[in-house]
């Protein structure tokens, strides 16, 4: 949950809406400035509502663990897969390895969601949701990527690498 808050996640959130901005998606936003802000507002909007419905309704009703946890050892290619796959797997509360339907069902309902606050000519149902969607596992892609190499040297004491057991 703490992502909605994390400057990790701001600046990632900036870089999706300046590259919305770069290619003129979403029209419906005008450019300059003002567009910017709006970009940047429903893509704070599409994180916060797929991690809320990703990282907190979801795992409970679906018994996962959805966090991401430092992986730290190993080659930087498998530390890169590492976090990458940790995008659509995740632990469930049986400790195995499994789809991470929760992320990515968070990411699909957040995208659905945007069909309400985006510009009304841009609203297109599925198209939207899907494209949004996927946005929403790449962001938590490279959030992961993001707390795998950069994050960690901010924090180099914090040893917790692994889920505590429950």
């Amino acid at each position: 949950m703490e992502t909605v808050i994390d400057p990790v996640g701001f600046i990632v959130i900036g870089a999706v809406a300046g590259v919305q901005q770069s290619q003129n998606n979403f029209p419906g936003y005008g450019q300059g400035a003002q567009g910017y802000a709006k970009r940047y507002a429903a893509s704070y909007g599409d994180l916060l509502s797929g991690t809320l419905i990703g990282s907190a309704i979801l795992p409970s009703l679906l018994k996962q663990d959805p966090r991401y946890f430092y992986k730290g050892t190993g080659s930087k290619r498998s530390r890169i897969l590492y976090a990458l796959a940790n995008a659509v797997i995740c632990k469930g509360d049986n400790g195995h390895w499994q789809t991470n339907y929760s992320s990515i069902l968070g990411s699909l309902a957040a995208g659905g969601l945007s069909n309400l606050y985006y510009p009304a000519e841009d609203r297109n149902g599925a198209r939207l949701t899907f494209e949004n969607g996927a946005i929403g596992i790449g962001t938590t892609a490279a959030l992961n990527l993001m707390e795998e190499f950069v994050v960690r040297k901010f924090t180099p004491k914090n040893t917790d690498t692994e889920p505590k057991k429950r």
